[in-house]
This record gives structure tokens, sequence and C-alpha cells, in this order.
């Protein structure tokens, strides 16, 4: 589904991706990840979304979006916002959908095929927007797990979906027990 000479561009949901992964039970290694999308097209951008808990002195996250951002990726970030709900719970919100959605738009005119790491139904009408301008769009994500970690619109609408599962010895590594965590945006990918 990919040809050599298209160009292509990423479109990592990190929340998501890194929800995904973990149900699966491995970690994602972000130099593979570019190092399999160059191989299969023109690689123009690999975009990387993540709110950031600016509040605390250390975000475990920190780490990966600086290797991130040294290493290829054109990050997109924000202050994450952190909440108590009605039962006590602290909780952090960061949705970087608007965010996602603006880039791929205006990115469209000059790509051809785009991959969204997602599975997150929100973006079907992204999907189908691109699609109308005529690029291709892969969606990446799981249905192994239980509930599924893809939205059955997003996957129907998606020219070509790929499963996360089948990437594992392509970009994944075993997950590592004091790995660094994603600050969640509470989303309903389902």
């Amino acid at each position: 589904m990919f040809y050599r000479d298209e160009r292509l561009a990423l479109f990592i949901d990190g929340a998501n991706l890194y929800a995904a992964a973990r149900s699966l039970g491995f970690d994602i290694d972000y130099k593979l990840l570019r190092t399999e999308f160059m191989r299969r097209g023109k690689l123009m951008r690999a975009f990387y979304y993540t709110a950031l808990l600016e509040s605390e002195e250390y975000s475990p996250i920190r780490p990966l979006v600086d290797w991130l951002h040294y290493n290829g990726f054109s990050m997109v970030t924000k202050p994450a916002k952190e909440f108590t709900d009605s039962a006590g719970r602290r909780k952090v919100k960061g949705n970087m959908d608007i965010e996602l959605a603006v880039d791929a738009m205006e990115m469209a005119p000059h790509l051809d095929h785009i991959v969204l790491f997602s599975g997150d139904g929100d973006f079907r009408s992204l999907v189908e927007s691109l699609q109308r301008q005529g690029v291709r769009v892969s969606v990446v994500s799981t249905i192994r797990t239980s509930p599924p970690m893809i939205a059955d619109e997003l996957r129907r609408q998606a020219d070509n979906f790929i499963e996360l599962e089948e990437l594992r010895d392509v970009i994944g590594r075993p997950p590592r027990s004091d790995g660094p965590g994603i600050p969640g945006d509470d989303h309903d990918d389902g």
C-alpha cells in the first residue's frame, strides 16, 4: 500500500499510540519507526503531538520529547490541564486533536499519503476530508486488544488499516518497567 516515490507524512497522536503499544505489551522505538517509514516512501515530516504537564518539576515524557525533537520529529506540544474529578481523583487533560487536524489539512496539498497513528474516532471526518483532497490515508492502531483501541468508523474510513501488533518486530522494543508515562488526555477512542 506504499509507493517509493510518494510524499509521505506521519501524524502521531502520542498519548493514543503510547496507550495502544502498552496494551499490546511493547514500547515504540521511534528511531526504528522513522526509519521504517523513510523506507516506505519519501518521508516529508514526522509530527508527534503530546500535552506536557508544566506544573511538575520533572515530566516523565520530557526526555522522549527532547529526543524526538533532536532526531527529526516535528514536535507539537501544549500544556496539559490538571483537574480533580467529581470522585476527588487527580486527572490530566491534554487533547491535541485540533492541532493534529489543522497541521494535516495544511500539509495535504504537499503530500500523497498520510499515516495517522491514532485510533480516535474523532479523526474520521479529517480522514474523509484528506481523501477528498486526493491524499491516501493509512491509520495505525490495534484491534487486538479488548476493547479495540481503534474506533470502527475510523478504521472503515481509512484507505488502509495497519495493525500495530504487526509492526512490533519492526518498530518495537520490550517495555521498560520504569518507562516514561504519557500524560493521558482522557479521550474516548470508541
